[in-house]
């Protein structure tokens, strides 16, 4: 029972018991004066003091009734000084997307070994066989390029740094060439995603008439067979006298891909419980990724919804008309997964590790600038307004016919600050052996 009930409760009583011994004295006469004895005085006193007992007694008895209620019956009745602060609660209205609820987000390092499938578990063999075969050129049409050709993982960040890849005809190629560091960890590969393994991607370049153009993969065969000295590799690899298949060749090139894993970036330094790992500037573009919504995109530890770890979201549309840089850019020129009479194109969300190594960026690699790629992306994929000019709007409105009222969307805003802020953060994402071979 609350203390302050009971404490009236107990004083009540002791009022209500005097108050009785006072109504029998009062009968008695001896509190009555003695010019009210005699007739009806003291009766009239007596009554009206016992109408009074008893209407004190109920309401005591109704107090100690509503103290056995629930605690918040009893707060309902406390008073005001102490019962708790409440505010008005106003009816919620439907939330902008700029003032969306914010969710925190789980920050992850990435594993030093990859995943691999069950039917291509990784070996030293296995790696050995495939990083031979990733750096041979005797595998397109005229013995020049090899899949290292686009793909510099010994000298350089996976990648070719131009704008799109050039083969064996020694033609500009459609779309950039991307790292092949950490793409064990994308479960989608190529820019449109149409491959799901790596084991299915490395058959698409060995046969592409403007990469290394073999006629067949058949001829992928022949051509490797025809080397004695792949034989005991080959044994090694899957087993003594095992056919030298496209099937083993591109298990082989998938089991050394899974090897290049660089998870020794400033940011799994920090994320593993480096606190000096990041720079101010770096944590504050790694609050600014998460906060203006980045990461719902750009998620887990590499840093991709398509990717084999973490929440999966692998494909979004390019939102480019919302850009005139983008559109300067000719980024909707090409619709990707979408098809060419599509209104929007639809891409592979790609891996951001090393995105400070790897440019030029985007599918056709027309834009060189890490910063020009932050502004884009918050401009196309968040309809943010970008920078820090004061008139710039930041609330969309148009007119509903339907409703007859307007309607409205209130913009994000992403300063040069935060651009700036955020590109910090993605460098800390360049993995330390990588910088440490690359030109300044």
């Amino acid at each position: 029972m609350n203390t302050d009930v009971s404490s009236i409760l107990g004083t009540g009583s002791l009022m209500v018991a005097a108050a009785v011994l006072a109504l029998a004295l009062i009968v008695r006469g001896d509190l009555v004066p003695v010019g009210m004895r005699e007739g009806g005085g003291r009766w009239f006193l007596g009554g009206a003091l016992g109408v009074g007992v008893v209407a004190f007694t109920i309401k005591l008895a109704v107090i100690a009734l509503v103290s056995t209620f629930p605690a918040q019956t009893i707060g309902a009745r406390e008073p005001a000084s102490r019962r708790p602060s409440v505010q008005a609660v106003a009816p919620t209205p439907v939330p902008l997307p700029a003032a969306r609820a914010f969710r925190p987000h789980a920050w992850q390092a990435l594993p030093e070994q990859a995943p691999a499938p069950p039917d291509n578990p990784t070996t030293a063999d296995k790696a050995a066989l495939g990083e031979r075969l990733f750096h041979d050129p005797a595998l397109s049409a005229d013995h020049t390029v090899s899949c290292a050709t686009c793909h510099a993982v010994r000298t350089g960040a996976g990648d070719d740094g131009t704008r799109t890849a050039v083969g064996i005809t020694r033609t500009p190629g459609a779309r950039n060439t991307p790292t092949v560091f950490n793409a064990a960890f994308q479960a989608r590969l190529f820019w449109d995603g149409r491959a799901s393994s790596l084991e299915q991607q490395a058959r698409g370049p060995l046969v592409n008439p403007d990469e290394m153009g073999m006629p067949s993969l058949e001829a992928v065969e022949q051509r490797v067979r025809a080397d004695a000295t792949y034989r005991a590799a080959f044994d090694r690899a899957f087993g003594p006298g095992t056919a030298i298949t496209i099937d083993r060749i591109t298990q082989a090139i998938a089991s050394y891909e899974r090897t290049l894993v660089t998870a020794d970036t400033p940011y799994d330094r920090f994320v593993r419980g480096d606190p000096a790992a990041l720079s101010a500037a770096q944590q504050r573009g790694m609050w600014q990724f998460q906060a203006v919504g980045c990461a719902t995109c750009h998620s887990g530890p590499n840093f991709s919804g398509a990717s084999v770890l973490g929440q999966r979201a692998p494909f979004m549309p390019l939102m480019v008309e919302r850009s005139d840089l983008a559109v300067q850019r000719g980024l909707g020129n090409d619709k990707g997964l979408a098809g060419a009479d599509a209104a929007a194109g639809i891409w592979r969300v790609p891996s951001l590790r090393n995105v400070a190594l790897t440019g030029p960026y985007f599918h056709n690699g027309s834009v060189g600038d890490l910063d020009e790629a932050v502004r884009i992306m918050a401009a196309t994929q968040l309809n943010a307004r970008v920078g820090d000019d004061p008139s710039a709007p930041s609330v969309k409105l148009w007119w509903s016919p339907e409703t007859q009222s307007f309607m409205h969307f209130e913009r994000r805003r992403v300063t040069e600050r935060d651009v700036a802020d955020i590109v910090a953060f993605l460098k800390a994402l360049s993995s330390d052996s990588l910088v440490g071979r690359l030109p300044k």
